[in-house]
């Protein structure tokens, strides 16, 4: 990194102190990790419950009774 001072006249203190913190701020922004990966549409096991409620016992429910628990 190449910095230049524009105003004023610091001191090498001044100066060190100065990039020390730009550069902790620098290594800070690249130290977050990045965001979890989305999961492929047909790896998502919220696709195979079904929308509504569990199905309940019935004349109806051999219809159902292929899902997934």
């Amino acid at each position: 990194m190449m910095f230049t001072v524009v105003r004023g006249n610091p001191t090498p203190e001044e100066l060190a102190a100065t990039l020390a913190v730009v550069q902790a701020r620098a290594a800070a922004a690249s130290a977050v990790p990045a965001p979890p990966r989305q999961l492929d549409v047909w790896a998502d096991k919220t696709r195979d419950t079904p929308r509504g409620a569990l199905p309940r016992p019935g004349p109806v429910a051999w219809r159902s009774s292929h899902w997934p628990r």
